[in-house]
């Protein structure tokens, strides 16, 4: 089933400037309330890029930087909720304008270094979704997602594991501000180190290149109700999984 809730509620808390999203930050959280009622598919339809809606590189706020940064933050933390994924054709590579049938789609965009940039976060993404397990492999059930913090409203922060049935995990932080944030803690599912394995900020993609230098250790300081915690730096506007490596 698609899961027009989830989306509704995400574009409308994503087309809030980033000063104003603390105050609905339960539309980011709230779809995991009855994430398991249904098979639910992840989609951004054909039906939210046309009749006056704008594209997806329309809907973000913000300056042509941040509307990019925006919309590759939108895919990573769609490809990290529970449940399969949909986009609609012209999704992938930041068409500007509405989709219309009796058009093509503005393929030439893809020479533009921002475009293309963003459709080859789109390649790498469905690659590194394919080849993590626990991205997809539990889906519909809820030992497959836990929650690391869901209440940092203020700083728009939110972060969750995602499980295979093998013990494999993906710790999936999201920042949907404009700020670094340097010295984030994090508690950690599990101890070990933490292999930096997507970060939508990365300079092929178009981002800024903030990151954490390939992987970080947990350190033995208790945090967020576990036993160990990571200290991270977290880029603006950006989602950053991390793998569970040993």
């Amino acid at each position: 089933k698609w899961n027009m809730g989830w989306m509704n509620d995400f574009l409308s808390y994503i087309q809030h400037e980033p000063i104003y999203r603390k105050y609905h930050h339960n539309q980011l959280t709230f779809s995991m309330v009855y994430a398991y009622s249904e098979n639910f598919i992840q989609v951004f339809s054909h039906d939210e890029v046309v009749h006056g809606k704008g594209s997806m590189l329309g809907k973000m706020p913000g300056d042509n930087w941040q509307k990019f940064a925006n919309l590759r933050l939108t895919y990573a933390f769609q490809y990290a909720h529970p449940g399969k994924k949909l986009n609609f054709m012209g999704n992938e590579f930041g068409q500007f304008r509405e989709w219309n049938e009796k058009r093509s789609l503005d393929w030439h965009l893809v020479s533009w270094d921002s475009h293309g940039k963003l459709l080859e976060m789109m390649k790498v993404l469905n690659h590194i979704y394919k080849e993590n397990s626990p991205l997809w492999e539990i889906d519909h059930y809820y030992t497959g997602f836990e929650w690391i913090w869901c209440d940092d409203a203020d700083n728009s922060i939110v972060s969750f594991v995602r499980k295979d049935d093998h013990g494999n995990m993906i710790l999936c932080v999201f920042n949907f501000t404009p700020v670094v944030r340097n010295d984030y803690r994090l508690g950690a599912p599990a101890r070990g180190a933490w292999k930096e394995i997507f970060n939508t900020d990365a300079a092929m993609f178009g981002g800024s290149n903030v990151g954490n230098l390939g992987e970080v250790w947990t350190q033995d300081i208790p945090w967020q109700n576990r036993q160990w915690s990571l200290n991270i730096k977290l880029p603006p506007l950006a989602g950053v999984y991390f793998k569970l490596e040993r």
